[in-house]
């Protein structure tokens, strides 16, 4: 992990293992363009919005309640004028802490840094996919 990666962390109520739960329910907070699986090692998934953003996660690591990585393995952001595929070979690593009776859920992807093409937006985008739509699946006890 470099400094540079872009990261971010959300503080909830909910245990550990509630936020575990819903982060494996990807197609709940991230895009209902979702199709594969996405619970355990070796699983893979893809986001597809037609036209704008394709990606192909697999599961590389899976510790219950505590951590989860996913591997870009493939990528296709067309909105991009260079490198179309800036996101392969990048990785989304979720870890889960406790302090204080709140849990810290801190996002990072690895390999998405200030120089490239897509940081600025897609900073933006993880902000608003992390920070609102997880934030409030997690936290919203009538979603599950």
């Amino acid at each position: 992990m470099n400094i540079m990666d872009l990261t971010l962390t959300l503080t909830v109520p909910q245990p550990p293992a509630e936020v575990f739960r819903c982060l494996k329910d990807v197609s709940s907070w991230w895009s209902k363009d979702y199709e594969g699986k996405s619970a355990d090692p070796g699983d893979e998934f893809a986001i597809h919005h037609p036209g704008r953003h394709y990606s192909l996660q697999r599961l590389t690591e899976v510790i219950p309640d505590k951590k989860m990585v996913w591997s870009v393995i493939d990528s296709r952001l067309d909105w991009l004028r260079k490198d179309q595929t800036e996101w392969t070979g990048t990785r989304m690593i979720f870890e889960i802490s406790t302090a204080d009776g709140k849990t810290f859920l801190h996002f990072t992807h690895e390999g998405l840094r200030p120089e490239k093409e897509c940081y600025d937006t897609c900073r933006s985008g993880w902000d608003m996919v992390i920070r609102d739509w997880l934030y409030h699946y997690i936290t919203d006890s009538t979603a599950h």
